[in-house]
This record gives C-alpha cells, sequence and structure tokens, in this order.
C-alpha cells in the first residue's frame, strides 16, 4: 500500500509539472494559433538555469525559480523576432531547429559544477537541491512537494485564464483566426507574437525549475523532440484552447505514460519495446480524439454574439 501511495504521489507531481507545459503550449497554439515544436528548449532552459544558479551561484530556490523565468522568457523573446512574421509551417520548424540547438550546446558543453562531483555536457547534473528538504522526512517531502508543485500549477493557471478573458487574450484569438484580418484591423501583429512566446516560454521555465529540484538530475537526454510530441498529445486530446483540456489532457496522457512502465512485471516485453508500445498507445488515443471528438474532451468556449 506503501509503494502504491509513494507511486501515486510521483504520478501526481509530474502530472501537475507536465501540466504547466500543456498549459503553456496550448496558450502558444490553442490561443494564438503558434505551431512550436520546439516547445522543450523552455522546459530545458528552466531546468539548467535552476540547476545553475543553486549549484554554482548557491542561491536560494526562489532566486533559481525567478532566473529560470527571466532566462525562459527572454529567449522566448528573442526566438520569436526573426519568426515572427513567418506563416505556422515555417514557424514550427524553425523552433524545432531553436529547441534542437540548444540542447546540442548542452549536450556538448563539458563544464565543471560544484567542484568536480557534477559534470555538466553530456554527463547531466546531479546533486540538485530540494527546496526544504531538511525540514521534512524523505516519507513526507513527496507530499510536501506535490503541495508546491500544485500550487504553481493553479497560479499559472489562474493567470492564463485572466489573460484568456482579458482585451490581450482576444487579440490573440483574433490571431488565430484570421491573421490577416487582426492586421487589417490596426492588430501589430508581430508584437502580439512575441509578447505570447515571452509569457509562454517565461512560465514554461517554472515547470523545467520544479522538474529538477524534483528529479535531483538534468541531462541533455531529458530534453528530447518526443517531449514536446508528448506535450501536444495532451492539448489535442485534452482540447486545443481550452485550459481545462490541457489539465485533462496532461493527467490522461501522463498516465498511459508512467503506468505502461509497469507493464514488464505482468508481460515478458523488453524495455526498449515497451517504451514504443507507449508511444503507440499515446498515437492510438491522438488519431482516435481526431475522428471522434475534434474539439478533444473538453471543448473551447466560444463566446458568440448576435448580429
Amino acid at each position: 500500500m506503501e509503494g502504491l501511495v509513494r507511486f501515486l504521489t510521483h504520478l501526481a507531481i509530474l502530472t501537475e509539472i507536465y501540466g504547466i507545459l500543456a498549459l503553456t503550449l496550448n496558450f502558444q497554439f490553442g490561443l494564438t494559433g503558434l505551431a512550436n515544436f520546439g516547445h522543450v528548449v523552455f522546459f530545458m532552459l528552466g531546468a539548467y538555469t535552476s540547476t545553475i544558479l543553486l549549484l554554482v551561484a548557491h542561491c536560494s530556490f526562489p532566486v533559481a525559480l525567478l532566473g529560470a523565468i527571466i532566462v525562459s522568457g527572454i529567449f522566448g523573446f528573442l526566438i520569436s523576432i526573426p519568426t515572427s512574421h513567418l506563416k505556422s509551417d515555417y514557424w514550427a520548424i524553425s523552433t524545432l531547429a531553436f529547441a534542437e540547438i540548444v540542447r546540442k550546446v548542452f549536450y556538448n558543453e563539458n563544464w565543471i559544477v560544484g567542484g568536480g562531483y557534477y559534470r555538466g555536457g553530456a554527463y547531466g547534473i546531479a546533486g540538485i537541491p530540494a527546496p526544504l528538504d531538511h525540514y521534512f522526512s524523505s516519507g513526507m517531502y513527496p507530499f510536501f512537494y506535490l503541495a508546491v508543485t500544485s500550487f504553481f500549477l493553479l497560479a499559472i493557471y489562474l493567470l492564463l485564464e485572466k489573460l484568456t478573458q482579458s482585451p490581450f487574450g482576444r487579440a490573440l484569438k483574433g490571431i488565430r483566426e484570421e491573421e490577416v484580418l487582426s492586421e487589417a484591423l490596426g492588430k501589430d501583429v508581430a508584437v502580439f507574437k512575441m509578447k505570447a512566446m515571452s509569457i509562454s516560454g517565461a512560465l514554461a521555465g517554472v515547470a523545467g525549475s520544479l522538474y529538477a529540484s524534483y528529479m535531483g538530475f538534468v541531462g541533455p537526454d531529458q530534453f528530447m523532440p518526443l517531449v514536446t510530441f508528448v506535450v501536444w498529445a495532451m492539448i489535442v486530446v485534452g482540447g486545443t484552447g481550452s485550459n481545462r483540456g490541457a489539465l485533462l489532457g496532461a493527467l490522461v496522457i501522463q498516465v498511459f505514460y508512467s503506468s505502461t512502465r509497469y507493464l514488464k512485471d505482468y508481460i515478458p516485453i523488453g524495455a526498449d519495446r515497451l517504451a514504443s508500445i507507449r508511444m503507440v498507445i499515446i498515437g492510438v488515443l491522438i488519431i482516435l480524439t481526431i475522428l471522434f471528438m475534434r474539439e478533444g474532451l473538453v471543448e473551447e468556449k466560444k463566446k458568440h454574439y448576435k448580429l
């Protein structure tokens, strides 16, 4: 029973971290129509920035978290400058390229962190401290960290809901529906795209910081393009344009993604093949959603105005 509680707590923490990623990607694509295939880069920058501030600069967790938000937000702004005038398909390809460039930089840099005990580059960085862990026993700490991730998930959800219902959010929806018309109405589409990218990137950096402190280790192989695909599956299954749908999609996909790891205990199958089966299951969920529930599990609430 204790093992089951530990697993469910672990699953809940990861679901909430990925829920933040799903919300921020939904803000880009579901609200603004920006097809970002490199969303994992903000997750990665948040994780690495927080880790470096904790281990090298010996900052507190709040400072490291703030650093992750700032760096991820600035990067979102910078990559949107040359891409803001691109159409959706070229935007998607360019974001994927930017994400892989950053990942390769972290992969090939062999800096030493923490006096030689923690190696960067392809080896990753270990020994990342968890916030306030000395105040809790090893058995109670996961519950505390679950409360921490719940707080940030709720705060980001409420913030994005507020932005979605604001005039700024309505302008983003207008760009999603008809970019040319928005320009004709005097909206600076490029600036709105840059703002959406910066806000989404900054908030996704929170997920990276929480993930790094929870796992205690970060490495470039944790931030493959596959992570972006999983987050995309969350918003497609949950419902693009709906924040509640993004959260529900995160729960559904994370349950499938995590629970199938234990099939090897009941089915004689190798780990590599099991990993492939997990992705097949997620792919089937996406196909079924597109075929039978095009709006996802939670349909976006759209306002209809009488003429």
